[in-house]
């Protein structure tokens, strides 16, 4: 099994608001270079998870022509305050809109959006270049999702050198086969339902 780092804290709010910042002026280019794009192969795939709940993908954002050196995979869930039935597709409407907030951190490849699970939890679950990298990005994004969530629901893990698509494929592999009950049982994947080929 991977380690992963469990330093679950945000960044300094200063800090986070310069990388927000800086984050927002590269997706402006990232999109001027039209680099930015939302590919369907792996919309409606379903993701059951180690803690019993289980989500659908609704959006995948990628940036072209980015290669993963380190590859890590970044898994953050939290669940909004005050929203509730319809209020979550009109969140997977509006959550477009916060794509500047991610795809110009440094070392970011691409982003799988899940809808919120039977508990309410949204999680994304991303391919990353350096494991480092990631969990900058996670505890900056933490100040901006602490305007919007419900306290002490935002979490993540990094999963240092294992590629998205490897734990997709073979979820059991990358945890080691184990079904020991812990902590991050909200991450841990168990189970992938592809979505069926589109007919001719």
């Amino acid at each position: 099994m991977t380690a992963q780092m469990t330093l679950q804290s945000p960044l300094p709010v200063r800090s986070a608001i310069r990388r927000v910042a800086r984050c927002v002026r590269t997706t402006a280019s990232l999109l001027a270079e039209h680099r930015v794009h939302l590919p369907p192969d792996l919309v409606g795939t379903g993701i059951r998870f180690a803690d019993g709940t289980s989500s659908r993908v609704y959006r995948e954002t990628v940036i072209a022509d980015r290669d993963e050196m380190a590859p890590c995979v970044l898994v953050v869930t939290f669940r909004l305050r005050l929203v509730r039935g319809w209020g979550h597709r009109l969140f997977r409407w509006e959550s477009l809109l916060n794509t500047p907030l991610f795809v110009g951190f440094p070392g970011f490849v691409s982003k799988l959006w899940l809808a919120h699970d039977e508990a309410g939890a949204y999680r994304g679950l991303y391919k990353w270049d350096g494991p480092e990298r990631a969990e900058t990005y996670a505890r900056s994004l933490w100040r901006v999702l602490a305007l919007v969530s419900v306290p002490g629901s935002i979490r993540y893990r990094v999963l240092p050198g294992i590629g998205r698509d490897q734990l997709l494929a073979d979820p059991t592999s990358i945890e080691g086969g184990s079904v020991i009950a812990g902590p991050d049982d909200w991450s841990r994947v168990v189970e992938v339902e592809w979505p069926e080929p589109p007919t001719s």
